[in-house]
């Protein structure tokens, strides 16, 4: 690839240094995924500037005047302190017609409702667990056809932001606890939907119209389950490095899949992927249930990229090794452009 101008977009606190030399693995967990982009692609020969962005428009619209970036590597998951509102840095890229990387408008709002994702993923019959929504400043009273027990989420945070053991919930008071919970401390609606014993798995897509499916993944929990713990992603699964060394947390290849399954799971993904209208790259999420059916539990359209997470060491596993994987997601976001818009 020949030698691009790329900047890097990031909230500020996760502007990474030159180096990760004298800093804890702790501190690094922090900005690792904008470590391994900046870092990488300027060891590819790229000229790379990092950019923090959260409550202005202003430093980004500068920064494209004077820097003329080639590409827009977006890694920002949420602006003026919402998730709800990264949608607009991309649609504020299109109308300024420079190519960023990453998922069109559009597919970002389909996929960030829980709800809404489930929905048109359920009209075109595709197993989703059933489920109810709860907005603030409303009575909790769970529909009789919603079974217990029930996991408790934000309807519109990702990351596994706010879930915890708690978040399963086995009587109606626990329900309207834990509600209460979303709506105090998250201060997001919540959706509440039915509990599915079984395996945590996600599946990487990547492309725009061909699309490339990547290998099934399965978020493995070691000695989580005992005491009867759930074996569920909690935010402290997800994110804490020590609890994942000391509990045996770690991702890899799913195995033991009949072929048909393991099939159904990829194709499924596929499915999905184009019924949200997503584009550049995304992670599939399901949880396999005892009988071999794939449960959707949400998309993730730019899902962390770091070197050391699921989406990347998929991609390795069938011989995409990292630079070649951000190469081939930065040419995703400049061929869209060329194309005219995004998708849909």
């Amino acid at each position: 690839m020949r030698r691009l101008r790329i900047l890097v977009l990031m909230h500020p606190d996760c502007v990474p240094p030159d180096s990760t030399d004298g800093y804890s693995a702790k501190e690094i967990h922090g900005w690792k995924t904008e470590f391994d982009v900046v870092s990488t692609l300027r060891a590819a020969g790229h000229d790379v500037r990092p950019l923090g962005v959260q409550e202005e428009i202003k430093p980004l619209r500068d920064e494209i005047e004077s820097f003329k970036p080639h590409v827009v590597y977006t890694l920002l998951e949420e602006f003026h302190y919402a998730s709800a509102y990264d949608q607009h840095i991309a649609s504020y890229l299109e109308l300024m017609k420079v190519p960023y990387t990453g998922c069109n408008p559009r597919g970002l709002i389909l996929a960030r409702g829980k709800d809404l994702s489930k929905t048109l993923v359920h009209h075109r019959r595709i197993a989703v667990p059933a489920f109810a929504v709860f907005p603030k400043n409303r009575k909790v009273k769970r529909p009789p056809r919603l079974a217990l027990p029930l996991i408790v989420k934000s309807l519109s945070e990702d990351g596994s932001f706010g879930i915890s053991q708690a978040s399963i919930v086995d009587t109606d008071e626990q329900l309207a606890e834990r509600v209460a919970f979303v709506h105090e401390k998250l201060e997001t609606a919540a959706i509440a939907e039915q509990y599915i014993e079984g395996r945590e798995l996600y599946v990487g897509v990547l492309g725009n119209t061909r699309l490339q499916v990547l290998p099934v993944w399965e978020l493995k929990f070691g000695s989580l389950g005992g005491e009867g713990a759930r074996q569920i992603a909690t935010q402290k699964a997800k994110h804490d490095v020590d609890y994942q060394e000391r509990v045996g947390i770690v991702d890899g290849p799913a195995e033991d899949l009949a072929p048909e399954v393991y099939a159904r799971i990829q194709r499924t993904a596929k499915r999905i992927y184009k019924i949200l209208g997503l584009d550049g790259y995304a992670r599939i999420d399901f949880r396999l249930a005892a009988d071999g059916t794939p449960y959707f539990i949400e998309a993730n359209p730019n899902p962390e990229i770091a070197k050391s997470q699921e989406f990347a060491t998929a991609a390795k596993h069938v011989g995409i090794d990292y630079p070649d994987l951000l190469h081939r997601i930065v040419t995703l976001g400049i061929s869209r452009a060329k194309a005219g818009a995004s998708v849909g």
